[in-house]
C-alpha cells in the first residue's frame, strides 16, 4: 500500500484520479459512458480547464477497477489519496473545517463536495500539503471522517442484496 493511503486514524483514505483528457467537446462525456459501462460509478468530480487540456478529478465507488479501465485504455492519468469529511450543517461545518486547518498552519491544494452523502449528509473531498496531519486534525475537532470502504460500501450492499 502506497504511503498515505491508510491513515493513521482510520481505514483507506479515498482514492482520487486525476485524468487528463483533450479540451475536445465530448471527452468528459467519454469518459463517464467508459467508466457507467463497467458499472464504476463517479462520486465526485471536478474539472480544471486549461487551452489545450483539461485534468479531470474524479473519485469512484471502486478505484481498483477505475485504475484498470484507464490503463487499458491508454488514458493518462495521476493518482493520489484525500481527506474526505462528512458535514453535518454544510456552512457552519464547512467554516470549521476551514478555521482548523488554518490554526493547524495547513495548506489546502484543492478541494471539491462529492457527489454521494452516504450518511445523508455532504462531504468534502480535501487535498492538503499533510493529509496525515489534516486528518489529526480534523478527527481532534471531532469531525466525522470517511475512507474509501465508506464511499464503496453502498454499492456492495445493493450488490451482495441483488445475489442473494
Amino acid at each position: 500500500m502506497p504511503t498515505g493511503a491508510k491513515s493513521k486514524t482510520g481505514g483507506e483514505r479515498v482514492r482520487q484520479f486525476g485524468v487528463f483528457l483533450e479540451n475536445k467537446v465530448g471527452r468528459l462525456l467519454e469518459l463517464i459512458r467508459l467508466l457507467d459501462s463497467h458499472n464504476v460509478h463517479i462520486l465526485g468530480l471536478s474539472v480544471v480547464d486549461t487551452a489545450d487540456s483539461a485534468i479531470v478529478r474524479l473519485v469512484t465507488d471502486d478505484p481498483d477497477r477505475a485504475g484498470k479501465i484507464l490503463r487499458e485504455q491508454g488514458i493518462a492519468y495521476s493518482e493520489c489519496r484525500l481527506v474526505t469529511v462528512e458535514l453535518q450543517s454544510s456552512s457552519e461545518d464547512l467554516r470549521k473545517v476551514f478555521v482548523a486547518l488554518i490554526e493547524a498552519e495547513l495548506n489546502v491544494r484543492f478541494t471539491y463536495p462529492l457527489l454521494t452523502r452516504p450518511h445523508g449528509n455532504a462531504v468534502l473531498a480535501i487535498y492538503c500539503d499533510d493529509n496525515d496531519f489534516a486528518t489529526e486534525v480534523l478527527t481532534r475537532h471531532q469531525f466525522r471522517l470517511l475512507y474509501q470502504e465508506d464511499l464503496s460500501r453502498e454499492d456492495k450492499l445493493r450488490i451482495a442484496a441483488f445475489s442473494s
